[in-house]
């Protein structure tokens, strides 16, 4: 066990660890450097090791390394962003958590494991800084970028048409918005089409996703920050002054870390926000609508949203629900699909035969109505065909085939039509003239129906 754990063995281990790892004594000496670190920062471990930190780091000051604040305050640091100038001049930004080493109640140096974010938070500020482009701040001149109708939600499901009413008339309204739904079942389209039947429809309409972003990133994103409000920030606006007038949309909302969830309410109490390093409040007119791919009553239990927050979030909710409990819209979607591949291919596919259907309806559908736009289109791209059969689905759906037969749509609609009819012939006591006029079908129709389906008084 000691060779195992040799202190040759754990800096071997940790050079292989795809994080920077930063280790100083109480003076603010760099006594270790792994490789990775080396990678960040593009300085080579010789010229590192022994030198005092700031030396190295230029950028820095004892107030804003995180490193010499822990030894400063002897109290860990967790998930802080920070951004520096490394010696090339290049701008790197890292989320640390550092931790003081201790003996016997005296500090003998931190620990500072780094993740780097630098590319992370480049490609979000050309994000943003695109959207400024496009939503310059002069009233009048923003771009709809909203993509999405209410038409081109497809469907005649019931709960469909339902939703699509309630959305319809939210969107008259300036209420937050609050949509929950699996992944793949549609949010996106729901949420377009809010904005684009708003009066808010000509404004800014801006989506982000608050999932994998650690805190501070995403507060500058979204509330922009001032030059000198940390190292090397610049004067930028954040999304929701892009969004002035128009309508913000933020995705995956549970995943938003809480420090950042309390901020979000003050928004929605007084609509002023405070990018990073102002001192002044800025008062924005935006639209909220958020989302979450699971129960948002789930997510409050399991900490992950504010109660607070859900309850402002979630003046008008609903459930888009999964494509396994609207199997009706599966005809309707598949021919869909199949048209909006054929224009986009060039293709000419009639429609599936009988036995996909009876595949399609059988299938769990795990992956919602975006798995099966993603199975039509590659079947399409990869076949030259006028219908689609069996032989062209992925193994996963042929061989299932037998054992889902007994569930064909065939015997679905005729097992329904069976009880329809008997209910009716029961309802008329048996009158074949009556009964006919129920189902508002012909006499001679009825009685080839009870016929096939040997219906006779109970």
């Amino acid at each position: 066990m000691e060779d195992l754990f040799s202190k040759e063995n754990i800096l071997n281990i940790l050079d292989y660890i795809e994080e920077g790892i930063h280790i100083i004594d109480n003076n603010g000496k760099i006594m270790y450097y792994n490789q990775f670190a080396q990678r960040i920062d593009g300085i080579e471990r010789d010229k590192v090791v022994g030198r005092h930190l700031l030396e190295v780091y230029p950028s820095l000051t004892h107030e804003t390394s995180t490193l010499l604040t822990v030894i400063r305050t002897g109290k860990p640091i967790f998930n802080k962003e920070q951004t520096f100038i490394n010696y090339k001049g290049e701008r790197i930004t890292t989320i640390n958590s550092t931790i003081p080493i201790k003996d016997k109640g005296k500090i003998l140096g931190a620990v500072e494991i780094s993740k780097d974010i630098t590319q992370v938070r480049e490609m979000s500020e050309k994000i943003v800084d695109l959207q400024s482009k496009l939503y310059p701040n002069k009233a009048g001149e923003g771009k709809e970028t909203a993509k999405y109708t209410f038409l081109d939600i497809i469907g005649q499901n019931k709960e469909m048409l339902r939703l699509k009413k309630i959305a319809l008339q939210a969107a008259k309204t300036d209420a937050p918005v609050l949509i929950y739904g699996e992944t793949g079942t549609g949010k996106e389209l729901f949420v377009h089409s809010i904005h684009n039947a708003s009066p808010r429809k000509d404004k800014p309409f801006i989506t982000q996703n608050c999932a994998a972003l650690p805190a501070n990133l995403l507060e500058s994103i979204l509330f922009g920050t001032v030059k000198g409000g940390f190292t090397g920030a610049e004067d930028k606006h954040g999304l929701f002054q892009l969004a002035n007038g128009g309508t913000l949309f933020l995705d995956e909302i549970n995943s938003m870390p809480l420090e950042l969830q309390s901020k979000l309410l003050r928004v929605l109490q007084d609509g002023n926000i405070r990018p990073i390093g102002e001192t002044k409040s800025i008062h924005v007119d935006v639209r909220i609508i958020t989302a979450t791919n699971i129960p948002p009553e789930k997510a409050v239990k399991d900490g992950l949203l504010r109660k607070d927050l859900y309850y402002r979030l979630n003046v008008i909710g609903f459930k888009i629900p999964p494509l396994r409990e609207r199997k009706d819209d599966i005809p309707i979607l598949t021919q869909h699909f199949i048209d909006k591949m054929n224009k986009k291919l060039n293709k000419s596919v009639t429609g599936v035969s009988e036995e996909v259907m009876e595949i399609f309806m059988a299938h769990p559908w795990e992956g919602n109505v975006r798995e099966l736009e993603n199975l039509i289109e590659a079947v399409i791209s990869i076949f030259d065909i006028e219908t689609i059969d069996k032989k062209h689905l992925p193994s996963k759906f042929r061989k299932k085939t037998q054992s889902n037969r007994k569930y064909s749509l065939r015997e679905i609609i005729e097992e329904k039509e069976k009880n329809i009819i008997q209910k009716a012939l029961e309802e008329a006591e048996y009158n074949i003239s009556h009964t006919a006029e129920l189902l508002k079908i012909p006499r001679q129709t009825l009685q080839y129906k009870i016929s096939k389906y040997n219906l006779k008084r109970q």
